[in-house]
């Protein structure tokens, strides 16, 4: 359907004339369509984060963990992993690698500044944690085996006014639960304030700190044969219940695979996301009823002049094709302030999430996002302009010449 230049004169000039009318109807869209952009960038962001985050290094792991634990695995030490659940996994066919970690909160101390944060302990022999989380050292050198009194930190430590008023260096002195400890290395940034707040330490440093909790794990990560990984777990979960003397379907553990986890996480953020969007929908649907309701109005106010237009040889089509692209133009200058609108806003949350710690929290702005929107915005237009320009098309001239 193509309109002459004419009829776009035309219709541009009566969307002049009514610039309060026309303003409203861009405004009603422009809302949904800003709403749209930013929730589709956050969770866009989001997604390419999360695709990161589970890259190749995580592809073959599995992960053991206790039922019943709350918030960070292992902090409830009624709920608990071992030493023996390691060897019983270790002699599963299909295991390559087994590795334990073990959570904390732990106090730390610089100077008369205190602070409570998570502790964590790996194995540097096989620190397949770091496989599956994709980071690695900023800053430093990692922890030997067996090592205490020595530890690795997350990235918010580089940082004044993070965790303690100044930032920490290497080989920098500090206390975790009193006791003096030197930072040997950084971790790269992960992009969450609790994860970059986090202190690493071998195994032998965590049994160190907290002797009562010895042999005891939160995780358990292995790594296996990624070609027949379902089986493994099945094999994995057989070998834990004969270890732990229980029966099938009352196992006090549970095992998955770290894509599975992903995937969870991933349906999850499907449902939320959805769910926002559907809200900003609504909005838009409202959006189209009131530009259809303005397109009515002036179909109604211009009743007398289309008789004219129609009675100096205007065809219906072309009556028709006015009213639709005064509706689609509004849709379309709606559109273009509200991807640009909904650009501004997520820049600035963007540099707010940063500075809060929330870097992974980053939205993803294609040219494709800005295109759709636009789209978006001129088709919901036209489709709302729809009815009226129909009707307008099919006014009667004697009719709307006698329109008083």
């Amino acid at each position: 359907m193509v309109i002459g230049k004419e009829s776009v004169r035309y219709s541009l000039r009566n969307l002049k004339k009514s610039k309060s009318r026309s303003f409203l109807t861009i405004l009603s869209i422009f809302t949904g369509i800003v709403a749209i952009f930013i929730f589709v960038s956050f969770g866009w962001g989001l997604y390419n984060y999360v695709k990161e985050f589970s890259g190749e290094g995580s592809a073959d792991k599995i992960i053991i963990q206790a039922k019943g634990a709350f918030a960070t695995p292992g902090l409830d030490n009624t709920f608990k992993l071992t030493d023996e659940d390691i060897d019983a996994i270790d002699g599963v066919a299909g295991v390559y690698e087994v590795s334990g970690s073990s959570f904390a909160v732990a106090e730390i101390q610089k100077g008369s500044n205190k602070r409570w944060v998570f502790i964590s302990s790996y194995d540097p022999k096989k620190p397949l944690i770091w496989e599956i989380s994709n980071v690695g050292l900023f800053e430093g050198r990692d922890l030997s085996s067996g090592e205490t009194g020595k530890v690795v930190m997350g990235y918010n430590y580089l940082l004044d006014d993070k965790i303690f008023p100044g930032r920490l260096s290497l080989n920098e002195n500090f206390e975790i639960q009193g006791r003096r400890t030197k930072v040997v290395g950084f971790m790269e940034s992960i992009g969450n304030p609790q994860d970059d707040s986090n202190i690493y330490v071998t195994q032998d440093y965590f049994d160190d700190i907290y002797p009562s909790r010895a042999g005891d794990y939160g995780w358990i990560i292995a790594r296996v044969d990624v070609d027949n990984i379902e089986k493994v777990v099945e094999d994995v979960e057989r070998a834990l219940r004969k270890e732990r003397e229980i029966e099938e379907g009352k196992e006090d553990f549970f095992v998955q695979s770290f894509e599975e986890m992903i995937a969870s996480f991933s349906g999850a953020l499907n449902m939320i996301i959805g769910f926002v969007i559907l809200i900003a929908l609504i909005s838009v649907i409202v959006s189209a009823v009131n530009t259809a309701n303005t397109m009515i109005t002036s179909v109604l106010e211009r009743y007398k002049e289309i008789g004219v237009l129609k009675s100096i040889g205007a065809r219906n089509s072309e009556i028709l094709k006015i009213f639709l692209f005064e509706s689609a133009f509004l849709g379309f200058i709606s559109g273009v302030i509200g991807v640009l609108v909904g650009w501004g806003i997520t820049i600035v949350a963007s540099g707010i999430l940063e500075n809060l710690g929330w870097g992974f929290l980053s939205p993803y702005t294609p040219l494709s996002l800005f295109i759709g929107g636009i789209l978006f915005a001129t088709l919901t237009g036209a489709i709302s302009g729809m009815v009226p320009a129909y009707k307008a098309s099919k006014i009667n001239v004697v009719d709307a010449l006698r329109y008083e």
